[in-house]
């Protein structure tokens, strides 16, 4: 916070708390009569009264306006000044501190195992739960099995293969896939042949003759990611398309959409978030969700 914005904050804080303690000192000196009513009456014998406030009512406001200075020179509320000289960023660091000293060493035993014996071992597999939960889970869902958009993790469908070593590379660096859109490159007819050659290699039934001209379509302009029958291609995150997994839907629209527009998709680096233990951690419990397929 700014020298200036700190300023601004003492001086809002200071104006309320002084108003406070004003009105607080004006209503316990008001002479309003007590006993006496305001007139108003309901159901013809319910008074309102018209009584001071209670002293101990308002000892208690005076005890709260005497706590709350207290706690806002001791802590960083008041603007920057703090008598303890606490922060929420130091705490933070030292309970930080204080669980990796706990944990660091756990995690570097489990880091030191390969993700082949690793992803068996129950004690990992539960901290690598916690992990994808709390980082994961928001794209890919609580249960690993994706969304519209982003892959299911459950299966031994893998956009960038899925041998331990690649699968780790993945969550460790990130990765970025990219379906460059065509809608201005081809004409509609072609896009529609494209679709309909699509649709048949994950096996639907679209018309032969369609299909034939689409091929020769899809080995001019796809081919080179996505491979000659559509099987894709893990060097460079081709997705596979002669299945009935569908990243982003499998209504024909949806797909003259991809073809048209394309998808830009990205996975972030988790290395730089969770460090090299718990990425190798990570690596073995989402290694492990394909084995349970």
């Amino acid at each position: 916070m700014s020298f200036g914005w700190s300023l601004f904050v003492i001086a809002l804080t200071s104006l309320n708390i002084l108003a406070c303690a004003w009105l607080i000192n004006w209503s316990s000196k008001m002479n309003i009569g007590d006993g006496e009513t305001t007139g108003h009456i309901w159901d013809g014998d319910i008074v309102e009264g018209n009584n001071s406030l209670p002293r101990w009512w308002l000892g208690l406001f005076w005890i709260t306006i005497i706590f709350g200075c207290g706690f806002l020179v001791a802590y960083p509320s008041f603007g920057d000044f703090s008598l303890l000289k606490w922060d929420q960023i130091s705490q933070y660091e030292e309970e930080i501190a204080a669980a990796e000293a706990v944990y660091g060493e756990v995690f570097a035993e489990f880091a030191a195992t390969p993700l082949d014996e690793l992803k068996n071992n129950p004690a990992a597999l539960s901290a690598g739960r916690n992990l994808f939960a709390n980082n994961c889970s928001t794209c890919h869902g609580s249960d690993a099995r994706g969304a519209r958009g982003f892959p299911n993790l459950a299966d031994a469908e893998w956009q960038w293969g899925g041998d331990p070593d690649q699968i780790l590379t993945t969550i460790r660096s990130g990765r970025t896939g990219i379906m460059p859109p065509f809608g201005a490159a081809l004409d509609d007819a072609t896009r529609q042949l494209l679709a309909d050659y699509v649709l048949s290699l994950a096996g639907r039934e679209v018309d032969a003759e369609r299909v034939a001209a689409g091929e020769q379509q899809f080995r001019t302009f796809c081919f080179a990611c996505h491979g000659l029958t559509g099987e894709g291609s893990t060097l460079l995150g081709g997705l596979a398309l002669n299945n009935e997994i569908w990243r982003h839907g499998s209504g024909r629209s949806i797909i003259l959409d991809v073809i048209t527009n394309g998808r830009n998709g990205a996975m972030p680096a988790q290395e730089p978030l969770l460090g090299a233990d718990r990425t190798h951690v990570l690596a073995a419990y989402v290694l492990s969700l394909s084995d349970e397929d």
